[in-house]
This record gives structure tokens, C-alpha cells and sequence, in this order.
């Protein structure tokens, strides 16, 4: 190292000094002979001062550990069905990578502790499937995790997420990454991935903007890497939500992370990223916003897809919940006169406005929408947000059958096997 290069890094350090990174490392990265490097780079963020999470993936060591039981995976990574032999699978060979890199952190003495810092709910039913024991992450425990942050330990989080009542789930560790980020306000989020992920990506540019990050996967989907495109997608969402920088890092090349925080060149691919409130109707010119607000949950099958035709046809039924002038949440009553009864629909929040109670504002404001159009009942259909109803809302879940006659019959046809929510609406209130 020449003094020009000591020159370079010292620049930022100030800027990160008592900052938070999150750092995403790929389970066959944590099983590589490079990862004894890699520990020793986190060594050196933490004498900088730079706060640090570990979450680590652990598909390569559940592939083996299945290999070695004679378990027959139905999936391994946390974006698939997980059947009860592959949770226990995932959980043992997770819990045992969790303690080998918190072993790996003190040979470099750094404290670390595992804790189960992620809620999460059942990913539901997609496409018709039910997902079993695959989670979602719900909420992320930011006090216990910051806590052990400012005494200088490192969390180090599996792929696993927990509920209230001492269920696990097998929880992709991307997603994970992400929601710990955004929760903690880390200034970065890192992502470790193994070598092969970056093979033939001569399109892959050391820089990209949001949108120009998911331009390029739409682009390249064919070509990608699942890993790769799992990646470029969590980081895009990553900064969608409020993380400034995501970086995508061969994790099998020594000091790969050091050059990426530390240099001008860096090394990898890095994506780049109250108040007035009003509910409102929406107009024609609304509709982009809309589509474009709830496009990932349409992606992930939470919500129904809507084309530009289909709102407009309807567009008297959508309404916005705007926050300085910019939409952040929307939701649809859609009315079934005869039958005094109203349909819930597109109720989405943006994952940078989650948990301030637009969701629930939005839900009565549907109630009360209801009752003035002599409402006696609303029902919703949900794969995924079944149980945010039923808890925040007080849906019940009710047969198929209680539908109206024309909704039943698209029900059918669209093979979603979504769960049916019904709450009924008195004139003094909702019960």
C-alpha cells in the first residue's frame, strides 16, 4: 500500500464512521476458503467504527446436509414450498452455520451473537400452492439488534424467521438482508455472492440506478444467474426503500470488500439510489402511479395483475393515500349492489410507508365508504395478506360459496385459491 492509497481510504472513513452495513454472505461463499478473509475484512470495519450485521444464506450447506441424510429437498434457497423435512433440514444445517462464522468472528475477536431478531408469517398460498413452511418476514426486532450493536457486537442472523407462537420458517436470506437493512437505516447493504454467480455477466456495468438496475434484469432475465438476479433484485428494492448504496461482490476474491468500500473503482456492481396527507380519488393520470406502486406485490402474486384498462374501467372504485403529494398506498372497494355487499381490493402501502398505519387508515376509510353506500358486509380475497386482515381489520375467514354469484365465478377461474375474508358493517359500527 503507497501513501495515495492510505489517502483514498481515509476519506471514508469519517463518512462511515458509526454507520451500519449490512452484509449479505451466500452459503457456499461462507463454506469457500476465502470466507477466513472475509472475516478478518469485517475485523477491520469494526475498528473503523463501522457497525456490521452478518446474514448469511445456507442453501449450499442444506443441499449437502440433505445430500447426506437422503432427505429429498423441495426446495433449498426460501423462495420455494419448504415441506416439514426440508425445514428441518434448513434449520439444522442453518443453526450450525450461524455458530461456525460466529466462532470465525471471535478467532478475529469480534463478539458476535445469533438472535431470532426476524418475525415472520407464512409466504401463504402462490399460485394456487400452498407454500408450507416457506416465511415472509414480518418485522425485524431493530431493538434487540441495535442494542447489540452499540456494544460492539455482531449480530449474525440466519435464514430463519420466527412467530408469535414458536413457529419456524424457512425465510430467504436476500429478503432478509433487505428488511434488515431498511429497518436498521443501514447506510449499505452487501451483498457476497459466489463466483460462478458472475459468470458471463459482460453486461453487468459497475454502476446503476434503480430503475436502470431493473431494466437491465428485465433485459437479461434469460441469461442471469438465479442467484445473481436474486441479488440485483434485492438491492434495487434494497434503495427502493431507503438503503443508499447496494453492492453485488464475488465473495471467492480476497479483499473484494475492502476495494468496493474503500476505492474510487471499487470492484463489484453498486445500485444506487413527512407531511401532508390526503385520501383521494384517482384520475386517469393516476393510473401509471398506481400500477407502478403496487407492481412488486403483482410480482410476488399478492395481488391480483390489473392492467391500464381494467383500472379505468373501474377507476370510480380506486381511491390513493397520498403523502406529500407523492401516492403511497391505494385500495379499491369494489360494489355488489344486490347483494349489499362490497369486495376490499388492492390494498398496498409502499415498503418505505409500512408500519406508520396506512394500511388500517385505509381499511376504514373502506368501512366507512361501505356504510354510506348502505353496505352490510365487505369481503377481500388474499394469498398472502390473510392473516394482516383478520388481525388489524377483524376479517373473518368465511367459505367461497359466501361470494356473490358473479365474483364466485371469477374466483374459480382465476385458480388462486385465495382465502375469503368477510367483515360485516352495522350503522354504530364494525363487528
Amino acid at each position: 500500500m503507497n501513501v495515495s492509497d492510505l489517502r483514498e481510504i481515509l476519506q471514508y472513513v469519517p463518512r462511515f464512521r458509526g454507520r451500519t452495513f449490512v452484509v449479505a454472505v451466500d452459503g457456499e461463499v461462507a463454506a469457500s476458503a476465502n470466507f477466513q478473509n472475509i472475516l478478518v475484512d469485517l475485523a477491520v470495519l469494526r475498528s473503523l467504527s463501522i457497525r456490521t450485521v452478518v446474514v448469511h444464506g445456507a442453501s449450499w450447506q442444506i443441499e449437502q446436509l440433505a445430500r447426506d441424510r437422503g432427505v429429498a429437498l423441495s426446495n433449498a434457497d426460501g423462495t420455494g414450498v419448504a415441506d416439514a423435512a426440508t425445514l428441518q433440514v434448513s434449520i439444522d444445517a442453518a443453526i450450525r452455520l450461524t455458530n461456525e462464522i460466529m466462532e470465525g468472528l471471535s478467532a478475529v475477536d469480534l463478539r458476535a451473537a445469533y438472535l431470532n431478531a426476524i418475525i415472520a408469517h407464512p409466504a401463504g398460498i402462490l399460485g394456487g400452492t400452498d407454500y408450507q413452511f416457506t416465511g415472509k418476514v414480518e418485522r425485524v426486532d431493530t431493538k434487540a439488534l441495535k442494542l447489540l450493536l452499540e456494544e460492539g457486537i455482531v449480530p449474525v442472523i440466519p435464514p430463519l424467521g420466527f412467530d408469535g407462537e414458536g413457529r419456524t420458517y424457512r425465510v430467504n436470506s436476500d429478503s432478509i438482508a433487505v428488511e434488515v437493512a431498511e429497518a436498521l437505516q443501514a447506510a449499505k447493504i452487501i451483498f457476497l455472492a459466489p463466483g460462478a454467480t458472475f459468470a458471463n455477466t459482460g453486461w453487468l456495468p459497475r454502476l446503476l440506478s434503480i430503475s436502470e438496475a431493473e431494466d437491465l434484469l428485465r433485459k437479461h432475465r434469460s441469461a442471469a444467474a438465479v442467484g445473481l438476479q436474486s441479488k440485483l433484485e434485492a438491492g434495487a428494492r434494497a434503495c427502493r426503500q431507503g438503503v443508499p448504496r447496494a453492492h453485488l461482490l464475488d465473495g471467492g476474491i480476497n479483499e473484494a470488500l475492502l476495494t468496493e468500500i474503500f476505492s474510487h473503482d471499487g470492484f463489484g456492481t453498486m445500485v444506487y439510489s413527512n407531511e401532508y396527507q390526503q385520501v383521494r380519488r384517482i384520475f386517469k393520470k393516476d393510473v401509471r402511479s398506481v400500477m407502478t406502486l403496487i407492481r412488486q406485490s403483482v410480482q410476488s402474486e399478492e395481488l391480483v395483475n390489473r392492467t391500464r384498462n381494467d383500472i379505468l374501467e373501474h377507476i370510480e372504485d380506486y381511491w390513493v393515500l397520498e403523502v406529500d403529494r407523492q401516492p403511497v398506498a391505494c385500495v379499491a372497494l369494489h360494489v355488489y349492489a344486490a347483494e349489499k355487499a362490497g369486495e376490499l381490493a388492492c390494498l398496498y402501502v409502499s415498503k418505505a410507508h409500512e408500519n406508520q398505519g396506512y394500511g388500517r387508515k385505509l381499511m376504514a376509510f373502506v368501512e366507512n365508504l361501505g356504510k354510506e353506500k348502505g353496505l352490510t358486509r365487505l369481503f377481500a380475497l388474499s394469498t398472502q395478506a390473510f392473516m394482516f386482515l383478520q388481525q388489524k381489520g377483524g376479517y373473518v375467514e368465511a367459505a367461497a360459496e359466501t361470494l356473490p354469484p358473479s365474483r364466485l365465478e371469477k374466483y374459480v377461474q382465476s385458480g388462486r385459491n385465495s382465502r375469503v375474508l368477510v367483515k360485516h358493517l352495522t350503522p354504530g359500527g364494525t363487528h
